[in-house]
């Protein structure tokens, strides 16, 4: 089985996308634990991407248009509460 099989196989079966869900996951552990993170600081930042993925993972196997739009549709407001966050944040270190 060559690289390009492999790549294949991962992006018609959409595994591909469930190694980045993966990643993610990893990604969130590490900040809770490592760092200290909040849940609602994690949920910010990685949501709207794992909402992302999910979406293009959908798209991948042929799924329901619906099934790409609705994760996609969903990861505004996480990226929304984010940028608000991060622009109080700001404001109160300026102080």
């Amino acid at each position: 089985m060559t690289g390009a099989d492999v790549t294949t196989l991962l992006f018609d079966s959409g595994h591909a996308a469930d190694i980045i869900l993966g990643v993610l996951a990893i990604e969130a552990v590490w900040l809770r634990r490592v760092r200290g993170w909040s849940g609602r600081a994690i949920a910010g930042l990685l949501g709207p991407a794992a909402l992302i993925v999910l979406g293009l993972r959908a798209a991948l196997v042929g799924a329901q248009w619906w099934w790409v739009a609705l994760p996609l549709a969903a990861s505004l407001p996480l990226h929304l509460m984010d940028l608000r966050t991060r622009f109080a944040q700001d404001r109160w270190d300026r102080g």
